[in-house]
């Protein structure tokens, strides 16, 4: 039966329109002023609200905002004796949903209301089906295959675990593309076709992680003023996407294991279980292993996670890609702003490739588009990239340098004290025999 509040201070008719609605199957409450009904509206839900314009505290469209800001699904009829074109308009743009000028025949007025809780239903309908399609069925990774051995590596990972349902562990920096990565194991999976639903543990408070995993049925809590799919059964056939999942609480871990070993959930506030089918992939930018030791997460949960791990490189350790990175998000950026740059000046890409990177991917994009947007002509100058990223790549390059040297140096030092035997070398600078090869190799040194 559809809730509806009367604001009204005209309580003789206030009371003919409750008696009118009550026979119409409506369940009626009424208000006489602004602050009795925003006392109701605290500890009741309702369908529908037919207020006055004109009250004594003071007008409808005011209280509409705050019902709007706490009660978005709540229909909003304004009604008034001043047909006012001007506070039609106001009332429209602030949300509600219509406006009936006093005096109305009962047969309008319960035409607005069916209209009103009809348009409801279409839009909570949408908003569930939003909410399954949101990370969407069609849209692909935007992953970058670069050339270099780490891209190589991650790009064998992924063609290897993805047609397998085992659960994978991504770590790596952030910005590193933990999530693009998942989303590409995901689009060459079998579940390819269904939802990749993505969230992010560390903005769920653990007091709602329940009912944002699981879902919820209405009135269960407080603020529960429908029914909820949570992101297990709308991944349901596809693939949950659990970023940053080391800031998941120790209590709701213990449910998320619970839901993993068993395939089965409840919604908050039922007792009916939901089996669902879904791959788990989870990303952290944390040593997990350290979180384990230390007691914050659950051993059994981290090897349920971890069937399968990938290690995303960072930017830094990927250097000889990032060029093509740069050029994708070229590509990018101009397609986004409508530009047509289609290079970097040596300058730049002698500045992109000596800076550390600390944001990774993420940095990397945000820095080319800012610097697409400020380039006048077809090629990015040195004027469009940040002044700080200029200096710092200075710095790097001097360090690279006098690091270089200093290994050099060193290496140089341990053979002639070891009379150039490579292995009692590789022991004084304790790296393998392998690595001295490789670094003798880098420097061309004559031994």
């Amino acid at each position: 039966m559809p809730k509806i509040l009367i604001i009204e201070d005209d309580t003789a008719f206030c009371q003919m329109l409750q008696k009118f609605l009550i026979k119409h199957d409506f369940d009626i409450s009424t208000s006489f002023t602004i602050q009795e009904a925003k006392e109701k509206l605290k500890t009741s839900f309702f369908d529908v609200i037919l207020s006055d314009v004109r009250l004594p505290e003071g007008d409808g469209v005011a209280l509409l905002s705050a019902i709007k800001t706490d009660s978005p699904k709540t229909q909003v009829i304004l009604m008034t004796g001043y047909a006012e074109v001007k506070t039609a308009v106001s009332a429209i743009k602030k949300g509600a949903f219509d406006y009936i000028a006093k005096p109305f025949t009962p047969e309008n007025i319960l035409a607005v209301i069916k209209n009103a809780l009809n348009t409801k239903t279409q839009k909570t309908a949408e908003l569930s089906e939003s909410e399954k399609k949101r990370y969407t069925k069609n849209n692909r990774s935007n992953m970058i295959v670069g050339t270099g051995e780490g891209s190589r590596k991650l790009q064998q990972y992924i063609d290897l675990v993805a047609p397998t349902n085992m659960s994978v562990l991504i770590t790596g920096e952030s910005g590193t593309g933990k999530e693009v990565t998942a989303k590409a194991i995901h689009d060459k999976s079998k579940r390819k076709n269904e939802n990749f639903v993505a969230v992010d543990c560390g903005a769920i408070p653990k007091e709602i992680a329940a009912s944002e995993f699981f879902g919820h049925l209405r009135g269960s809590f407080t603020g529960a003023v429908e029914d909820k799919v949570g992101h297990f059964e709308a991944a349901k056939g596809g693939t949950l996407f659990l970023d940053e999942i080391g800031n998941l609480s120790y209590e709701n871990q213990i449910q998320l294991l619970r839901a993993l070993q068993e395939r089965k959930i409840k919604r908050v506030g039922s007792t009916k279980e939901i089996i669902v089918d879904i791959r788990i992939i989870t990303a952290t930018n944390e040593d997990l292993l350290n979180a384990v030791r230390e007691g914050t997460f659950r051993e059994d949960l981290y090897h349920r996670l971890n069937e399968f791990s990938i290690e995303i490189p960072s930017l830094q350790e990927r250097g000889e890609d990032l060029l093509i990175f740069a050029n994708y998000f070229l590509d990018r950026a101009n397609e986004e702003l409508g530009k047509n740059v289609i290079s970097f000046s040596d300058e730049v890409k002698h500045t992109l490739q000596n800076y550390s990177w600390p944001g990774n991917l993420r940095e990397l994009k945000n820095v080319i588009k800012r610097a697409v947007l400020f380039s006048d002509g077809d090629v990015v100058m040195s004027s469009s990239i940040p002044k700080k990223m200029e200096k710092s790549s200075e710095m790097e390059s001097e360090s690279k340098f006098s690091k270089s040297n200093y290994e050099k140096e060193k290496i140089l030092s341990a053979l002639k004290q070891t009379n150039f035997n490579k292995s009692k070398a590789a022991k004084l600078l304790q790296i393998t025999r392998k690595t001295l090869y490789n670094k003798i190799n880098q420097y061309q040194l004559e031994v």
